[in-house]
């Protein structure tokens, strides 16, 4: 009997959503299930994010149990439930530039690519609300799933990593969003309350650059276990990560779980000499000024480039990807 409660339980948990990557048991929705021989009660939450009815869930999940458990008579119990009651992450962790134009959002793409290849289940917020690349860099381009509790992200096409951002909400990828500050902090709260994000080891929180309104509501309003601090070789950059490595070190209590050095250099075709294209290397200093650990310099890649342009970053794989993943989690598990 025991076997058999198990197997319907693994048997549910592991059935996608209708219209979804994302399973039943990723999204916590699976709460308990009570096997007596012939019946099974099966109790499930049911938040209103989805375009379905309780009723038509119910119907799904009797045509799905008849396939897992065809000679078991089977009792389900669907209770509503809000996202944030489901929602089981981890480890949040922001990533922040402090200044634009550094690569933040593709060391945020290619972090989550990495970790989610290691057999972790990864999220993405995308918080920089008025500049969200993150779409764009997987290629995603439909609307997500939407109730009145909130919403269910999409995922992306091959390692169904969950993302939430602003840009996923309008009419087209390139309309403009004007808001003031208080409107961004908003909008950046409600993706992380509403949204269904399930079971999630680490969940990633694009920053937008700078240390005003966006940071600070994540800063102030999310349960940051750490921030990654993604910074370029120039002088310039380093000055103004700077600020933002007091501002979450001095003024908000943040741990900062390591620096990443974008752009470091360039592996001249043929040769293999590295060029620092952009300055000799300042991640020394800032990582002393951190007190956090470099866990990565990250070359400049023209297919890196090609992939994010086309939307198709779950194609990438190289090196120093390996490297900056591996270190990231030796860095989580020494800060847990």
């Amino acid at each position: 009997m025991q076997e058999t409660q198990g197997g319907i339980l693994e048997g549910l948990r592991s059935i996608p959503f209708p219209g979804s990557g994302i399973s039943l048991g990723d999204l916590n929705l699976v709460q308990s299930i009570e096997d007596s021989g012939k019946e099974a009660a099966i109790s499930l939450s049911f938040p209103s994010v989805f375009p379905i009815t309780q009723e038509e869930f119910k119907v799904f999940l009797e045509h799905a149990l008849k396939k897992i458990a065809p000679d078991k008579e089977v009792k389900l119990d669907i209770r509503a439930a809000k996202p944030k009651e489901l929602n089981r992450i981890s480890h949040v962790v922001a990533v922040m530039s402090g200044k634009g134009g550094v690569g933040k959002s593709s060391v945020t793409s290619t972090l989550a690519v990495g970790l989610s290849r290691s057999g972790l289940r990864v999220g993405i917020l995308d918080a920089d609300i008025t500049g969200p690349s993150i779409p764009k860099i997987f290629g995603l381009k439909n609307r997500p799933m939407a109730g009145e509790d909130g919403f269910l992200p999409l995922t992306s096409a091959k390692e169904h990593i969950p993302i939430m951002s602003a840009n996923l909400l309008l009419e087209r990828e390139d309309d403009p969003i004007i808001w003031r500050g208080p409107l961004v902090g908003k909008a950046i709260t409600q993706f992380w309350e509403d949204t269904l994000w399930g079971n999630l080891d680490i969940l990633l929180v694009d920053l937008p650059p700078g240390t005003s309104d966006a940071p600070l509501t994540v800063t102030q309003s999310l349960p940051l276990s750490s921030v990654v601090m993604v910074f370029s070789p120039q002088e310039l950059a380093s000055m103004v990560v700077r600020k933002a490595i007091r501002m979450v070190k001095e003024k908000m209590g943040v741990p900062i779980l390591g620096l990443i050095e974008n752009f470091s250099y360039y592996l001249e075709p043929g040769s293999g000499k590295r060029l620092e294209i952009f300055g000799k290397s300042n991640a020394s200093n800032l990582t002393e000024f951190a007190s956090a650990p470099l866990l990565a310099r990250i070359p400049i890649d023209t297919e890196l480039s090609v992939v994010c342009d086309q939307g198709e970053i779950e194609k990438y794989n190289s090196d120093a990807m390996q490297e900056m993943c591996r270190a990231f989690l030796e860095a989580l598990k020494k800060n847990d």
